[in-house]
């Protein structure tokens, strides 16, 4: 399901995931958002949709799974009570799939778990 954007077609794969990392912008993720049920961006999905997309292209392709998520956002947030529960309050379906989605960044191959 491409998505409309600006007057362009941001192809996506079968999954919904951005073809082209290249393709994403600030604009176009609360777009992604609304197709994934999130009205509205805090500044606590920006803060973990940016933590992915900075682990993914600064980082070698890097795509963390939740441990090391909870445990960025602990930090972050500076709130050692944050945990992956607190995380599906944010991002519903799945947070390293659904922020990683939202930020225009690639499926992850990983396994399920930690």
């Amino acid at each position: 399901m491409p998505y409309e954007f600006n007057g362009q077609t941001i192809e996506t794969d079968a999954n919904g995931f951005l073809v082209n990392v290249e393709d994403w912008s600030e604009e176009l993720a609360p777009i992604i958002a609304q197709s994934e049920d999130i009205d509205e961006l805090t500044e606590k999905h920006w803060d973990l949709i940016n933590y992915l997309r900075d682990e993914y292209i600064n980082n070698s392709g890097n795509q963390p799974n939740m441990r090391n998520i909870v445990k960025a956002m602990q930090k972050q947030w500076g709130d050692k009570s944050i945990n992956a529960k607190s995380l599906y309050e944010l991002f519903p379906k799945n947070p390293d799939k659904e922020g990683s989605k939202i930020g225009g960044l690639p499926d992850t191959k990983r396994k399920g778990g930690y």
